[in-house]
């Protein structure tokens, strides 16, 4: 397979070096397989003549952008061919007058954030990992982030697509337009697909005018509770922040074991409020939170006004996370989504989970949209009796998620990790569908299979 490739795309596009194999076998999730060989595509072209000569001789395929996910998507869980497209990472245009930006899949989207900005524009999508991720990643799982509360995820600004299907046609679907009711919805198709139904290669995507001015509000109470309450009485007093979110006593107490005793003032739930617009505007809305906080019996409430300020609590948020990695036990991210009414109900149930277990839950995460992070903290995670205690702590997680109206995933998608739950997610009716698309589209199943189809 390694000679026909190099004598099809060309030597310099394929390896089989130990070292590459391992780098594309794996994402930040556990699972590992080694793929036969890595074809670093460079253009269309090069996506449509692989899977043209996979199709043929039924070799699978799993594409890779920057390897950030959380649930194994990208690991070549049926070896065969890792198809990377980390060197297809140019912006091809950024056009204000269109409000658009077209990017191959390989571009990293803190690179799109930065050069939209320079152009005082923006691209709101926002994923924790923005500064590694790739946009075709994102696109592949409709990736979410903090500010998705009044922008919207990724599929909001994802006006069209050049799509290779799995026999190595070129499929464009949607426009440069901003409006576009033309056929069924395609480019909704393939934003999510986890790279089941083809391979992205190209995106259209839609620009806003940058917000002039931006602050930020962090708060403590003095339990979760009183935290999720001010989350609704923000929303019910008319405030629409771009993000929302919310902190339990379990992240705060590594937090200030990580950074110190002083890095957080007192309490057991901490809340960040950003909101942004004209500077004027933003002003007077940033005195009205401070003082609705106050009235919630916050136990402190700060203001940060200006970028660099609010990048300070951006850091603060990003090393809750680095304080549960110091903890020295395994994390197990978990992305589930509840109704936003439910957001007590699923920390009381998390803590009645740590007793029925004896293994800890850190609850962070976009209080605004219900999408909380619900992290098992596992020690000895390698241990088989462990795993399969945590995978029975998962299943009853999963399970009250489901029975209370919410969504195993809200952004990083299902891959490997939680293939397990996908009928029970979707229901007898909605596999089937899921499945009749997946044949249609890639009949013979060389598109990245194993995963939850």
């Amino acid at each position: 397979m390694h000679d026909a490739l190099a004598q099809l795309l060309g030597p310099s596009k394929i390896s089989v070096s130990e070292e590459v194999l391992e780098t594309h076998a794996s994402d930040k999730w556990h699972a590992s397989r080694l793929p036969e060989v890595v074809v670093f595509a460079e253009s269309t072209a090069d996506v449509a003549q692989t899977l043209r000569f996979a199709d043929r001789r039924g070799i699978p395929v799993t594409t890779r952008g920057a390897g950030a996910g959380y649930v194994g998507g990208c690991v070549p869980a049926a070896g065969g061919i890792a198809l990377s497209v980390a060197r297809m990472n140019r912006i091809l245009d950024l056009n204000p007058g269109d409000g658009v930006a077209v990017v191959q899949p390989g571009v990293i989207t803190g690179d799109l954030h930065d050069a939209a900005r320079r152009r005082n524009w923006y691209y709101p999508p926002d994923p924790a990992s923005l500064h590694e991720c790739s946009i075709g990643g994102n696109i592949a799982t409709n990736a979410g982030g903090p500010r998705c509360l009044k922008y919207g995820v990724t599929r909001t600004y994802v006006l069209g697509l050049e799509v290779v299907l799995a026999g190595g046609a070129i499929l464009r679907c949607g426009s440069r337009c901003h409006k576009n009711k033309t056929g069924f919805d395609m480019v909704g198709l393939f934003t999510g697909s986890e790279g089941l139904l083809g391979v992205i290669t190209e995106a259209t995507l839609r620009l806003i005018p940058h917000p002039e001015s931006r602050a930020m509000l962090t708060a403590t109470f003095e339990a979760f509770p009183e935290a999720a309450r001010a989350v609704q009485e923000i929303l019910d007093a008319g405030h629409l922040p771009s993000a929302l979110e919310i902190t339990d006593g379990f992240t705060l107490r590594a937090a200030r074991d990580y950074l110190g005793p002083s890095a957080l003032p007192a309490g057991d739930a901490h809340l960040i409020v950003e909101i942004d617009g004209r500077s004027a505007a933003v002003r007077h809305e940033r005195g009205e939170l401070a003082a609705l906080l106050n009235r919630l019996n916050a136990l402190s409430v700060e203001s940060h006004a200006g970028d660099e300020e609010c990048e300070r609590v951006w850091q603060l948020r990003r090393d809750f996370s680095y304080s549960l990695k110091a903890t020295g036990l395994t994390k197990l991210n978990e992305d589930v989504v509840v109704p936003r009414s439910k957001l007590v109900d699923l920390v009381e149930f998390a803590r009645r989970l740590e007793e029925q277990t004896g293994l800890a839950m850190a609850c962070f995460g976009h209080a605004g949209d219900g999408n909380i992070h619900a992290n098992l903290m596992v020690e000895n995670y390698h241990d088989p009796q462990t795993q399969a205690r945590a995978r029975g702590a998962l299943d009853t997680l999963f399970t009250w998620i489901l029975a209370n109206g919410g969504a195993i995933t809200g952004e990083h998608g299902v891959g490997l990790a939680k293939k397990p739950w996908i009928e029970q997610a979707l229901g007898p009716a909605g596999l089937a569908a899921h499945r009749a698309l997946k044949n249609a589209l890639d009949p013979n199943g060389i598109l990245n299979p194993g995963k939850f189809l």
